[in-house]
């Protein structure tokens, strides 16, 4: 017998055990990494994010909204928000300010001050004047509109927006000044107020 044929058997038996060897250090790596993931999914799930520190940030005087006029806001993070006066006893419970993004696919929603709604024209979604879903598509999942807290101080009126967003973007804007119609508004708006595509 030769010298090559007797180093084969240990070499076959070095291979088997590096194989073995780094079959198990793999499964381990994927045990840990699976388990790892599992648990910061569970920790975020059991321990959920503080949430983001709010503020109130000024939008307009509260006597230069007639009774029945609404004004749209965008806020810091994008959302676009329709403010509308209901009563005028200088409070702000004479305001609602509500999301103008319909729960159901996202069109804008308006208000319609001579019907005494909001209305989503894409699916004709139909809300009450505080918001909740009467009609249409909204009305039958009995979805509402998101509200948003007001106050007024000194004839200002303010919105409470996220402080985190007002780092990231910059301040909200008011979009358009009040109008009592929905005149001017184009049903075919997406989200972000530009045209939707067909």
């Amino acid at each position: 017998m030769s010298d090559e044929s007797k180093d084969r058997p240990g070499a076959a038996a070095g291979r088997r055990g590096f194989l073995a060897a780094a079959s198990t250090a793999v499964m381990s790596a994927g045990l840990v990494g699976g388990y790892g993931a599992f648990a910061a999914i569970a920790g975020r799930f059991l321990y959920p994010a503080r949430p983001a520190d709010r503020g109130w940030q000024f939008l307009i005087e509260e006597a230069r909204v007639a009774i029945g006029d609404s004004l749209h806001y965008r806020t810091p993070a994008g959302e676009n928000v329709s403010i509308t006066r209901k009563e005028r006893n200088g409070e702000a419970g004479d305001f609602i300010a509500l999301s103008s993004t319909c729960p159901h696919l996202g069109c804008q929603v308006h208000w319609e001050g001579q019907n005494n709604r909001y209305f989503c024209p894409c699916h004709n979604g139909v809300f009450d004047p505080d918001g909740v879903g009467i009609g249409g598509p909204p009305g039958d999942a009995g979805q509402s509109l998101p509200r948003y807290a007001l106050k007024i101080e000194k004839g200002l009126l303010y919105i409470e927006v996220g402080f985190d967003s007002l780092a990231a973007s910059g301040e909200g804007e008011l979009i358009e000044e009040p109008e009592r119609s929905a005149a001017g508004h184009d049903p075919c708006l997406d989200r972000r107020g530009g045209k939707r595509s067909a």
